[in-house]
């Protein structure tokens, strides 16, 4: 309908921002009039960030980024993600697929978020080829591990990442 502003949220943990995350937010910029980057309290996955440090990160990788236009938000949440949207009046929720195996969990989300609300969508993007394999526990693992993880992140997290780990090497 014109004039009706389509919100959409991308939801995830963010532990952390990956280059894969920010090619399907820039990507979700081309079909969102706002899009919102929920960054998931999710205590139970036992995050290396406090929610605080990842929303703080997922906003500075933000301001580089090239937004078709949209408006961007990051915001955090730690309630179900249907009642996040209904509260921020999305009708979108955006999630990557990286691999077929990310394919059966998302399909079983997305039906579920369907039978607990249907005016809500839900849109897969396909990861681009380069950032197919990028998974946040992963680059945590090489990270921690002491190896490079400059494909994976930008320098800003890559920085912050070996900081953590308690190195000063060039990510």
């Amino acid at each position: 309908m014109p004039g009706r502003e389509m919100v959409a949220v991308y939801p995830g943990t963010f532990d952390p921002i990956t280059l894969g995350h920010m090619d399907i937010i820039k990507r979700a910029t081309r079909i969102a009039d706002r899009l919102i980057v929920a960054v998931a309290r999710n205590a139970g996955k036992s995050p290396l960030f406090s929610t605080d440090e990842r929303v703080q990160m997922v906003q500075d990788e933000l301001t580089s980024i090239e937004n078709n236009g949209a408006v961007l938000e990051v915001r955090s949440f730690d309630n179900l993600l249907m009642h996040f949207c209904e509260d921020v009046g999305a009708k979108l929720i955006v999630r990557g697929l990286r691999a077929v195996s990310d394919f059966e969990y998302e399909f079983q989300m997305a039906g579920m978020n369907t039978r607990l609300n249907a005016q809500i969508e839900t849109v897969f993007l396909m990861a681009s080829e380069r950032q197919q394999f990028i998974s946040s526990r992963f680059v945590k693992e090489i990270g921690r591990l002491g190896g490079d993880i400059s494909s994976f992140v930008s320098p800003r997290v890559g920085a912050i990442l070996n900081d953590r780990f308690g190195r000063a090497e060039k990510a």
